[in-house]
């Protein structure tokens, strides 16, 4: 623990939160935000990020708006212009989403941010408001009390109403819910964010976020930090990851994956970091992510593959919504010291899980949809050329509102198989 650690742990707090990534920063902002003394525990050394870039959709940067964060957020990150889709062997564009015209429907923009900058951003707002943040605290297990809940670590446990578990894809807390394991995809990552004058001559668009997918493969590009910074993403199916060996991932591997791509992918592949690779896991829905008085948030619950750019603002919708019950008691005139935890984690736990569901299984299945060959991919191509650029039906369930109640929730939309099945039995 940190050298004030064991001093600060004898003060009462209303919420420890474990974990002090995006998920658990936002909670904690949030949460004192409404009032509540939190105490967010770090297993590292000090509170920091790793990775490359992220896009925040309009249904995050409404939150951040609301926290009073949306400002500082929009000055470190970019605003692109097109979401580009496009297809990675012959380079040929298959749709695009304006996100000028989609920043007029949802009422906030959709931006690009490196992953550090917007935990930065928590990471002050959190020590502004008067969290209490700690390092050094490796959390081994969980308690339920006669009031609450523990946490238990090296230095002993500490108690508080309620604990939030923002522990990550292997969370401590999550045995105490279910017993499932991650599961792996196969696919693997690379990353790269380099100078923007590194890719001054490899024809790539520093305006959009351009997606080209391909047969097994798919590569991700767009601009960071004002346009200073160049993020790409290349991610492929290992053979070797398949086959159950080792040493998967490797960069043969990636060189192997992408040959016959279009020139603006192999221009790219030179510059992705080539001494670490990450394999793609996430882990199948469960549908409650709270025991007594500990809860699940972000990763810890709902750890998704990436294909629809939510993993993070699915965390800070949680903390939204978490907050949003407290702060819903609170004005209907309870204290702190009156709050009905209860009642909020089970308002959280029956809204969060199902949206979170929808996001993860959906992920799963557009990242189908992203790889395939052969006819698959001429079908794929097709339907997707035929889109209207002011067709919002794939987005409109995660752009909007964040659901504070299930009848809130968006109606999910049709994937285009069901369409065609009911287009040919009428």
């Amino acid at each position: 623990m940190t050298p004030n650690a064991l001093s600060k742990a004898t003060s009462a707090v209303d919420v420890l939160v474990v974990g002090g990534g995006i998920g658990g920063l936002a909670a904690a902002v949030a949460l004192t935000q409404q009032g509540l003394r939190v105490r967010v525990l770090e297993r590292a050394a000090e509170f920091g990020e790793v990775g490359a870039g992220l896009q925040i959709a309009p249904n995050c940067t409404r939150i951040l708006d609301q926290w009073g964060l949306l400002d500082e957020v929009k000055s470190l990150g970019v605003l692109p212009r097109n979401i580009v889709m496009k297809d990675a062997v012959d380079g040929s564009e298959l749709t695009r989403l304006d996100l000028a015209a989609t920043e007029a429907r949802y009422g906030y923009p959709y931006m690009v941010i490196h992953r550090s900058d917007l935990h930065g951003t928590l990471l002050r707002a959190a020590r502004a408001v008067g969290v209490d943040l700690v390092t050094n605290v490796a959390v081994s297990g969980y308690e339920q009390t006669e009031g609450g809940a523990a946490v238990v670590h090296a230095e002993g446990r500490e108690e508080a109403p309620v604990v939030i578990a923002a522990d990550g894809l292997h969370s401590v807390a999550r045995p105490l819910i279910s017993d499932d394991e991650p599961v792996s995809s196969s696919y693997v990552a690379y990353r790269g964010a380099v100078p923007i004058d590194q890719v001054a001559a490899n024809d790539v668009s520093t305006d959009d976020v351009v997606v080209y997918v391909g047969p097994q493969r798919h590569f991700v590009q767009y601009a960071l930090r004002g346009g200073e910074m160049f993020n790409q993403v290349a991610v492929f199916e290992s053979p070797k990851a398949l086959a159950g060996e080792e040493d998967w991932g490797t960069p043969d591997e990636l060189d192997d994956a992408f040959a016959g791509s279009c020139e603006q992918v192999t221009k790219g592949l030179p510059l992705m970091w080539r001494d670490r690779w990450w394999r793609m896991f996430d882990r199948d829905p469960i549908l409650n992510w709270v025991t007594g008085r500990v809860a699940l948030l972000g990763d810890a619950a709902h750890p998704p593959l990436q294909y629809l750019a939510q993993g993070a603002v699915m965390a800070i919708e949680d903390a939204w919504v978490l907050s949003e019950h407290v702060g819903r008691q609170l004005a209907a005139g309870r204290s702190v010291a009156e709050l009905d935890w209860d009642g909020v984690l089970s308002a959280y736990d029956a809204v969060r899980p199902e949206h979170c569901r929808r996001v993860l299984t959906t992920a799963r299945a557009w990242g189908e949809l992203w790889h395939v060959d052969g006819e698959a991919r001429v079908w794929r191509n097709a339907v997707l050329r035929e889109r209207s650029v002011d067709d919002y039906s794939y987005v409109d369930w995660l752009y909007g509102p964040t659901a504070l109640t299930p009848d809130e929730e968006a109606d999910m939309f049709v994937p285009e198989s069901q369409r065609q099945a009911a287009a040919t039995s009428v």
